[in-house]
């Protein structure tokens, strides 16, 4: 829980300080997709994903797969945005308010306990 903890601790640090938007979109966006793929590689799915038909198995899978995408996709833009941080400050909060669900969903699931 600690890593969730200073991810939580940098992701309110961006949004009151620019500076530490670059560093705040780059190291969640990797700790996302590192999670998610620990999910995707080491831990099966239990629950409502196994008892429902494989619609919801697919579903879980085809989830976490995105999440792995976006942690990568928010990691990039965190670098793009650190080369002219005053003009592209916007994109990149609003980057990093949309990746709070998808943490959100690695972290109900236990992501966060592999690292």
């Amino acid at each position: 829980m600690a890593v969730l903890s200073n991810i939580v601790t940098l992701i309110s640090e961006a949004f009151s300080d620019r500076k530490n938007l670059p560093r705040a979109l780059i190291s969640c966006g990797v700790l996302k997709a590192a999670a998610a793929l620990c999910l995707l590689l080491f831990k099966a799915p239990g629950g409502i994903f196994l008892h429902h038909g494989s619609g919801a198995l697919y579903l879980y899978f085809a989830v976490l797969i995105a999440v792995v995408v976006f942690g990568i996709v928010e990691a990039l833009v965190g670098v793009w945005v650190s080369g002219e941080l005053h003009e592209r400050h916007d994109v990149g909060k609003t980057v990093l308010w949309v990746s709070i669900l998808p943490l959100v969903f690695v972290a109900a699931l236990g992501g966060f306990s592999f690292l």
